[in-house]
């Protein structure tokens, strides 16, 4: 049930979004150099390493680690990457991720492929076992503020209680946390 609701959902997201999304395509085009698309390599289901799209909000020469372990992250911004961050704009074209089975609306953020501490952690606590979702209950206790020993363990709850109503759940509560932008790091 949880991947027929992933593709409707993510079909009539993709086409109520699609002006928007051509439009944040257009701007991140026109403000910088370098694809709208910035591909990542991320950790998915089983550790399998898969690509997830984002629209870049960050300069073509920024250095492949998580954000918070840049010296000065603001200094590699692209001009409208800021808004784009804190809008969770830059994160549409995950839509495809969701669409092609690397991921789901809702389960663990997807790890960068090389935060070896994250991805240990959560083979450990079985959350590898996870599709890793758009959005999830770390997500919305904290985002980008948490500790990765706090994250797992929220991904960790989210194994034990995930059910179809706890994700419309979190669905609902990451719409009004995007909404009043909070917990975004830049």
């Amino acid at each position: 049930m949880k991947r027929a609701f992933d593709l409707l959902l993510a079909l009539f997201a993709a086409a109520v979004l699609a002006l928007p999304i051509l439009l944040v395509a257009l701007a991140v085009r026109l403000t910088s150099p370098g694809p709208a698309l910035y591909w990542s390599d991320r950790v998915g289901r089983h550790n399998r390493i898969f690509r997830m799209p984002k629209f870049r909000s960050m300069r073509i020469d920024t250095p492949a680690v998580a954000t918070h372990l840049l010296d000065n992250p603001a200094q590699w911004l692209t001009p409208i990457g800021s808004f784009l961050r804190k809008s969770s704009l830059d994160e549409l074209p995950q839509l495809w991720s969701i669409l092609v089975g690397d991921m789901s609306f809702v389960g663990p953020r997807p790890a960068l492929f090389n935060q070896d501490d994250l991805i240990a952690l959560r083979t450990e606590r079985g959350v590898h076992e996870l599709v890793p979702g758009l959005t999830g209950w770390a997500q919305i206790n904290g985002r980008d503020e948490l500790l990765i020993p706090q994250k797992v363990a929220l991904d960790t709850e989210y194994l034990a209680r995930r059910s179809f109503l706890f994700d419309l759940k979190i669905l609902w509560l990451t719409a009004v946390k995007v909404l009043a932008r909070d917990g975004v790091f830049h």
